[in-house]
């Protein structure tokens, strides 16, 4: 059985803004959430600009208190700026709340069902040509940076893995659609799949960060990293069906 889906995520965008998709609208439910994803950390992001996507809502609720999520995401310095796929008689509520109405392919793209292979009528055999050796498919690209990321700095790393051959200061934000291998200390932030990848993987030679993200699933370390992890060489991944954020030790050499 499919584990059940969290009331709200978060998507990175090509708009320069984060994408809340939400699963509930109510601020209860949400602030309950978003404490137990965020560890409670009132000043968690930076003042990033916000959209709320309401695409993934089964029963759409009969009103919004648009002023309640508000004072909610601006609490953990988030700003709102606009909706998504947000039901048209919801419309003129965001408008009076200041919210813009966005297009829904400004936002990343769901993927869709593989469609269903239908069989083919039966033909008569032809002489085929010789097989080709299939081409080579190209490697993933990668974003390599040199320099050590200082407190304040971002990096995003769309489409692509990052490698980062410095280290990650506190403060700091690695960003990538792919994987994440940092050779320096990470003791930023690190966001992994950043557009759903389930399968990009976080690794570090010398573990530290104040937090760890893949597709959406968060880690704060307010609390201390483990004695097992911290300053050592680890993996973040998600594994099984519910896709839950394991971290594991690495043994290098």
């Amino acid at each position: 059985m499919p584990a059940p889906a969290r009331p709200i995520e978060f998507r990175n965008t090509t708009l320069g803004a984060t994408v809340a998709v939400l699963q509930a609208a109510e601020p209860t439910v949400l602030a309950d959430a978003l404490h137990k994803m965020l560890g409670g950390m009132p000043d968690f992001f930076n003042g990033e600009a916000v959209v709320l996507d309401f695409g993934s809502l089964r029963d759409g609720p009969e009103r919004i208190d648009w002023a309640g999520l508000q004072s909610l995401l601006r609490r953990y310095r988030l700003q709102p700026i606009g909706t998504c796929r947000l039901a048209e008689h919801h419309h003129a509520g965001a408008r009076q709340a200041g919210l813009a109405l966005l297009d829904a392919a400004l936002l990343p793209e769901r993927p869709a069902a593989e469609p269903v292979r239908q069989p083919e009528p039966a033909a008569a055999p032809v002489s085929q040509p010789a097989a080709q050796p299939a081409a080579s498919p190209s490697p993933a690209p990668t974003l390599f940076v040199d320099r050590p990321l200082r407190s304040g700095q971002q990096v995003y790393a769309r489409g692509a893995d990052l490698v980062l051959l410095g280290g990650v200061s506190p403060g700091a934000e690695v960003i990538a659609d792919g994987s994440i291998h940092c050779y320096g200390p990470l003791r930023g932030r690190a966001i992994a799949g950043a557009q759903g990848d389930h399968s990009a993987r976080i690794m570090s030679s010398n573990f530290g960060p104040e937090l760890v993200s893949i597709s959406g699933v968060f880690r704060t370390f307010e609390r201390g990293i483990p004695e097992s992890i911290a300053g050592r060489p680890a993996m973040v991944r998600l594994t099984g069906s519910d896709h839950q954020l394991n971290i594991d030790a690495l043994q290098l050499g």
